[in-house]
């Protein structure tokens, strides 16, 4: 089995999900042994899917592992809100030509702790744009860009961002956009590269991050059910009922 490259419960639709865990129903059912967990779970790399398969198929009684998996829902949407939120601030930066150090504030602020001192994060973030000039550098290195950043990584490619669209202008942003893996930061630099008006930008960007939190929350809901179904020995049938639940 390969690792899974591109499992991801923030961006795969329901209906992904719901046919991955009945995916896991039938091996189970054809295999009859632990095998095919732990393979799985050596592979996996989605974290919300490998807590699951770490924890629902342990000792733990149901109602101990339905409790953590109510508690990793909470911290996984509340990072995932965290960057979406440094991301919108970012945006509207670029789009508004606010000072990056402003910026630099209000995204590290998103964090109860901090992540990254302002000096580092200037001085790494200045740095990606000398490499950008630099015709010898590894441009997806420099450029590629999703929420699976670690958080003083993610903060430093937003300031790089930000810097790069004040010194070079707006329309320099267009060589990002094939690096940028997450769709809701991609189009918002798309929207950026248009010219749309910060507050119309924000607007638009609030909103659709109100629904992929919800969405996603709903997602991880419908994975832990259906992953308790399994443990519980349900029939194929019911498994594929209990996500019918979580679809219209």
């Amino acid at each position: 089995m390969e690792e899974q490259k591109d499992f991801d419960i923030l961006e795969m639709p329901a209906e992904g999900l719901a046919a991955y865990w009945l995916s896991i129903k039938k091996l189970i059912d054809v295999k009859r042994n632990r095998e095919v967990l732990e393979e799985e779970i050596r592979y996996t790399r989605e974290p919300y899917i490998k807590f699951l398969l770490e924890t629902a198929f342990s000792e733990m009684d149901p109602e101990t592992v339905q409790r953590l998996a109510a508690h990793k829902t909470k911290t996984l949407i509340g990072e995932y809100a965290r960057k979406l939120s440094a991301m919108q601030l970012a945006l509207r930066a670029m789009s508004s030509q606010e000072n990056p150090r402003i910026t630099f504030v209000r995204m590290a602020s998103q964090y109860p702790v901090s992540v990254i001192s302002e000096k580092k994060a200037f001085s790494l973030a200045h740095g990606l744009v000398d490499g950008l000039l630099d015709k010898n550098s590894d441009h997806t290195l420099l450029l590629e860009f999703d929420h699976k950043l670690q958080p003083d990584r993610l903060l430093v490619k937003l300031l790089f961002h930000i810097i790069l669209s004040r010194k070079e202008g707006k329309q320099q942003l267009e060589q990002l956009i094939p690096y940028i893996k997450i769709p809701f930061y991609a189009n918002g630099l798309t929207q950026v590269i248009d010219g749309f008006d910060h507050r119309v930008l924000q607007t638009n960007l609030t909103v659709q991050a109100d629904q992929i939190l919800s969405y996603s929350e709903r997602k991880m809901d419908m994975a832990a059910e259906m992953c308790l179904g399994i443990r519980k020995k349900l029939s194929y049938d019911d498994i594929f009922r209990i996500a019918r639940a979580f679809m219209p």
